[in-house]
């Protein structure tokens, strides 16, 4: 979501403070703007649009100063304008950039104009510069005047704060919304994720929920929730920041559609050994703990949650444990009920999702046996902050529709099942089953890709329509989801899901011919069941494209379109099954001329609620 950078340093902090808002673009945000320190005083630079439109702006203007913030804003609270852009202003002196959602915003913006304080934009981060002024006028430092100010601040932030009277320095806090702060010689950073700042420093320190933070040239102090000063430990990265070029590809999303086989070689390397997953994966002590393990409690949101879902036929069907899958914003706000041993499986890209987050915040409070988090980020919260984790290895993922993001997720999870299998005695068969079938998935995962140019002219089939459904059974329900969304977010195309039963309790109504429908259909034990929901289709009227097991026997005719899929054990069947779906989309939207990698109101790490 909205992206960070700020510098203070012996050199001009301008281009670093650009180029990091670059690094973070991949987020998405519709509006970025800078401000600068220099000997004549505080400098603010707002644009709507994209971050070259500002940077076009710096370099006719020659911002020169040696400390800055930065910011990338996707809107929440105001429109797209210049005036709700940050960073915020307040009485020329004090400037802020600020992530997340200040809940007590209307309160505070009343009782600071009843202190005088005129606000220019409808956005709820402008109340933290005023806050902050105002603490200042009793406050010794602008650190101490920050540490006063949050405690008033309901809701979440990770913000930046700099004043024009303490030239260098900048002061940072953070509550629900991530923070990481980058160390030079000489000079020092903060941003909200560590990719905008690999071109100045390789150690950082990642603050931790309520941490305040004061940030000069030459020191950083932290500080806990009470004030308390602390140590938090300085991490060395060897992250790859791959977003500067796409190669061959016309854009990140293809590139990293193309990348799924090597992701997911990356994910497996070292795990799977042979008929066996290395348990030790999730974790020094995950063999012992899988050992309790008697119910799986799945939370994510978006993709991760239809990883999720999957997940949930696996456990059940394979490991022999009980699961249920929720989306983290509704998990969050209602009463639950936590089963005996059970383990409570965040999923996230990012590990920050805002609602999964605090879903696992709240887990530890409810009596869990353990926590579990699937991700693609080492450094992120909730692998920080749960029991056990497990890194999916995916690399960077530059386009906001996730790709391989998902289908390592995927692996990852399969993993899951054959090792809490094991821990509750399942026949140890499976777990060879799941081993070997993981094993051959990369190699299975290009021959599927073999098929992108059919995908491309199918796509042609999808440029006047407005609506579609998709439709899957068993565990390619959450697949035909999750093609759904890919649909909806890249193409503008409204697309529903549909669990195939569930044709005839409503859906078969939309049927027509401007509606296709798309279908996944693998060679299982529901492909009978599936082949009369398609029949139901047909005899509406209804124009079909069904992704189809060769060995399914579906063919083509006047009003189905079939592409076939090479066989594979059904154990891996959704994970392949995933790749047409994606290409499907992204052909789609490159007919329909949208913004492929970054699309509009959409952002990739969702850090509000």
């Amino acid at each position: 979501m909205c992206g960070i950078v700020g510098a203070t340093a012996e050199r001009r902090v301008a281009d670093i403070l650009l180029e990091g808002l670059r690094r973070l673009e991949y987020r998405g945000y519709d509006s970025a703007g800078i401000a600068i320190l220099n000997d004549q005083g505080l400098h603010q630079l707002r644009r709507v649009g994209k971050v070259k439109a500002l940077d076009d702006a710096q370099t006719e203007s020659q911002l020169n100063g040696f400390a800055g913030i930065a910011h990338t804003r996707w809107a929440t609270h105001g429109g797209v304008t210049e005036a709700n852009a940050h960073p915020h202003i307040s009485s020329d002196t004090i400037a802020v950039v600020h992530n997340g959602i200040i809940e007590n915003h209307d309160a505070l913006r009343k009782e600071l104009q009843s202190l005088g304080y005129v606000f220019r934009s409808e956005t709820d981060t402008e109340v933290i510069c005023h806050l902050v002024h105002h603490e200042l006028k009793s406050a010794g430092t602008l650190l101490d005047a920050v540490k006063t100010a949050v405690k008033k601040l309901e809701g979440a932030y990770g913000t930046v704060i700099m004043d024009q009277r303490e030239p260098g320095h900048l002061v940072v806090a953070r509550s629900g919304s991530p923070l990481v702060i980058g160390l030079g010689i000489g000079e020092n950073f903060v941003a909200s994720d560590q990719l905008a700042l690999l071109p100045v420093t390789r150690k950082f320190i990642y603050l931790e929920e309520g941490d305040v933070a004061s940030v000069s040239r030459t020191a950083v102090s932290i500080f806990d929730a009470k004030g308390a000063p602390v140590e938090r430990e300085t991490i060395t990265s060897d992250l790859q920041y791959d977003a500067g070029g796409k190669g061959e590809y016309r854009h990140f999303m293809l590139k990293e559609i193309h990348e799924q086989p090597t992701a997911v070689r990356n994910t497996l390397e070292g795990r799977v050994n042979g008929d066996h997953i290395a348990v030790d994966t999730f974790g020094e002590d995950a063999e012992a703990i899988f050992q309790d393990i008697r119910h799986v409690q799945i939370v994510a949101c978006g993709t991760s949650y239809h990883a999720g879902m999957v997940a949930r036929y696996w456990l059940e069907e394979y490991a022999g444990v009980s699961c249920n899958v929720e989306i983290a914003s509704e998990f969050r706000y209602r009463k639950s009920h936590v089963f005996p041993g059970s383990l409570l499986v965040t999923i996230s890209q990012s590990g920050e999702t805002a609602d999964t987050l605090a879903a696992l915040r709240l887990a530890k409070t409810l009596g869990y046996r353990s926590t579990l988090t699937v991700c693609n980020v080492a450094s992120a919260s909730m692998v920080r902050e749960s029991d056990l984790s497990f890194l999916t290895k995916a690399g960077a993922e530059i386009g906001v529709a996730s790709t391989k993001a998902f289908t390592t997720q995927l692996a990852g999870l399969l993993m899951l099942v054959a090792a809490l299998g094991r821990a509750n005695g399942v026949d140890a068969a499976i777990e060879q089953r799941i081993a070997r079938a993981l094993a051959a998935l990369p190699n299975k995962l290009e021959e599927t890709l073999d098929i992108t140019k059919e995908i491309e002219a199918l796509a042609e089939e999808f440029a006047d329509k407005e609506h579609s459904l998709f439709l899957g059974r068993g565990n390619q329900y959450p697949i035909a989801m999750e093609g759904a969304l890919k649909l909806k977010e890249i193409s503008y195309i409204h697309a529903e899901a549909y669990a195939a039963g569930e044709l005839k309790h409503g859906p078969l109504a939309l049927i027509d011919a401007e509606m296709p429908v798309i279908v996944v259909a693998p060679n299982n034990e529901l492909l009978e069941k599936l082949k009369s929901n398609v029949e139901e289709v047909r005899a509406r009227g209804g124009i079909m494209f069904v992704f189809a097991d060769r060995d399914a026997h579906f063919a083509s005719d006047d009003t189905m379109r079939v592409i076939n899929i090479a066989h594979v054990d059904e154990l891996i069947a959704p994970i392949i099954y995933t790749l047409p779906l994606q290409l499907l989309s992204y052909y789609v939207a490159i007919i329909k001329g949208t913004d492929v990698d970054q699309p509009r109101n959409l952002a990739k790490s969702v850090t509000v609620e």
